[in-house]
């Protein structure tokens, strides 16, 4: 939880609103009840359901198929990120997030 507080923070100081969710579930109900959101950071290993299968949630839906959304995983194994595009990731980072990599990657995607 620090870590998601921190980001948060430092996304904010980005000038970016921020809504968290602490599970999948809480993660899909907030997509099903706010409009506008630009770009989804998916962390991996929460509880309840996790990223993956919250990923493929969101992609099952049309209206989110183009919504972009980063992977955040709590450590750099072998395939997670072929994993994490598989579920439909658009792109991944493994922490601790190097925040000038976030930068780019948002960067990225947000311009598309």
């Amino acid at each position: 939880m620090r870590n998601l507080f921190a980001l948060s923070k430092v996304l904010r100081g980005w000038g970016m609103q921020v809504n968290m969710a602490q599970d999948g579930q809480k993660a899909l109900k907030a997509l099903d009840e706010q409009s506008g959101v630009e770009v989804v950071l998916m962390d991996i290993m929460m509880p309840v359901m996790d990223g993956y299968d919250t990923i493929r949630e969101i992609r099952a839906q049309p209206r989110f198929a183009k919504l972009p959304i980063i992977a955040l995983t709590a450590k750099a194994m072998r395939g997670d990120r072929e994993k994490c595009l598989e579920a439909g990731a658009n792109d991944y980072l493994s922490k601790p997030i190097d925040i000038d990599k976030l930068s780019s990657m948002l960067r990225v995607w947000l311009h598309r």
